[in-house]
């Protein structure tokens, strides 16, 4: 790739990372240097992004890049983290009422929030029983695999 992601894709790198995906029976993969990264994925397409290295700046979107709150909430030991590459979803429906709130308490396997992959609703449920502090994820957001969702407390 002699230029920007945004202006070239290369065409082989992106063949041999899908076979490398259905050779080895993966959902996603992904490869990056330079400052660069691609991911593919089944059913997801092909996502070609530069890497932000530096600080964010004040006219930069709020969810290009995790703030501190994020690394915070990640390095949180009461934090539910994703299982998976997907959507976040806060209720079964758009006119049922979220699954959760902050302040709410739980029981150990109740759901707290879908994730959609792959065109299919997987639940988040309760690794154990306890109040919803805070919910760090909106209804609606592409979420990563390890990425804080909330905190049971």
């Amino acid at each position: 790739m002699a230029k920007s992601p945004k202006n070239e894709i290369d065409e082989e790198l992106v063949k041999n990372l899908t076979r490398l995906l259905e050779e080895n029976n993966l959902t996603e993969i992904e490869y990056g240097r330079d400052g660069w990264h691609i991911r593919v994925g089944r059913g997801g397409g092909v996502t070609v992004s530069e890497s932000r290295r530096e600080s964010l700046d004040a006219d930069d979107s709020p969810g290009a890049a995790p703030g501190p709150d994020a690394s915070s909430a990640a390095d949180n030991p009461n934090a539910v983290t994703s299982p998976m590459v997907g959507v976040v979803f806060t209720s079964s429906d758009p006119d049922s009422p979220p699954f959760v709130k902050p302040g709410d308490e739980v029981t150990e396997g109740q759901t707290l929030l879908l994730i959609e992959a792959m065109k299919v609703f997987n639940p988040i449920t309760a690794p154990k029983s306890g109040r919803v502090t805070e919910i760090l994820v909106a209804n609606g957001a592409p979420v990563e695999f390890g990425e804080p969702l909330l905190i049971l407390e």
